[in-house]
């Protein structure tokens, strides 16, 4: 029950703020001494801008999803965030053929460069949840 908890309030925080973000007025902003930026890009490709096609990615997240519900009980919470956030971009992939993303980390290193949006933040933590209960068994 947890998981399911966890994955829908994933996904309800994806779309609201993906539609809050998602407005022609809206410009670049940058946060806490320019640690955060809110910028705008349309992602075709897979995670970190890897040059996949999107019906790869579709099938690879058709695949994998089942496999972290398979994991919810070593980590409800973790299952969780990476199912809300698996879900968020791939129903916005098969929707639009595109993943919205939007806020960017500029001064941290090597991951600075990249452009994120909440479900990839969601799967990333949950993913580490999941490893790391993993590793304590």
């Amino acid at each position: 029950m947890l998981t399911l908890f966890t994955a829908a309030a994933v996904l309800a925080a994806c779309a609201g703020l993906r539609c809050f973000l998602n407005r022609p007025e809206r410009k670049d902003a940058f946060f806490w001494g320019g640690r955060i930026r809110l910028t705008a890009l349309w992602n075709d490709g897979a995670a970190f801008s890897l040059p996949l096609k999107r019906k790869l990615v579709t099938a690879l997240s058709i695949l994998i999803l089942p496999l972290v519900w398979v994991f919810r009980r070593r980590s409800p919470i973790g299952a969780g965030l990476a199912l809300g956030g698996g879900l968020s971009n791939l129903w916005e992939r098969l929707r639009r053929g595109v993943v919205y993303d939007y806020v960017q980390f500029p001064k941290l290193p090597k991951i600075g460069r990249y452009v994120w949006n909440l479900a990839d933040l969601a799967i990333l933590i949950g993913g580490l949840l999941l490893a790391l209960l993993e590793r304590k068994k």
